[in-house]
């Protein structure tokens, strides 16, 4: 069982595929599956509150697969154990950001004097431009 917050995913939810990881460990490498693939399938999660699996599959993520799978691969450390740990700790983070709900933007207009900065700083920079050189629109 994952808790995150409120959320609990049963581990049925849950898959892990051991693999051999690469990088450092010496003649270990290559004999141990230490590496750890986890695959969330967040579209058939039942843990899941609908707007947590909306944002959940919003996000603009690689790790996240057509089918809605989210597939988490951990091989940050030469244990199998922490491994593991690693990447159920990854999911609850993206959980935990995905339970965030964003707070809405108030859309605002420009003040009147802003409007007039803006466009003094635009004359201003017309005027610097028509100087420049020696053939401008007021040299002819």
């Amino acid at each position: 069982m994952l808790s995150v917050d409120a959320i609990e995913v049963p581990e049925d939810e849950l898959t892990e595929r051991f693999v051999r990881a690469a990088g450092p460990g010496g003649q270990n490498v290559n004999k141990v599956a230490s590496a750890v693939e986890l695959r969330f399938d967040v579209m058939r999660s039942r843990a899941l509150p609908e707007p947590v699996r909306a944002r959940l599959l919003a996000r603009r993520d690689r790790r996240l697969t057509s089918d809605g799978v989210l597939v988490i691969q951990a091989n940050r450390f030469r244990d199998q154990a922490k491994n593991r740990d690693d990447a159920r700790a990854r999911l609850a983070e993206l959980i935990r950001a995905a339970a965030h709900v964003p707070k809405r933007r108030i859309a605002t207009k420009p003040t009147r004097a802003s409007k007039e900065r803006r466009i003094e700083t635009k004359k201003n920079r017309s005027t610097i431009k028509r100087t420049r050189g020696g053939r401008g629109w007021d040299h002819e």
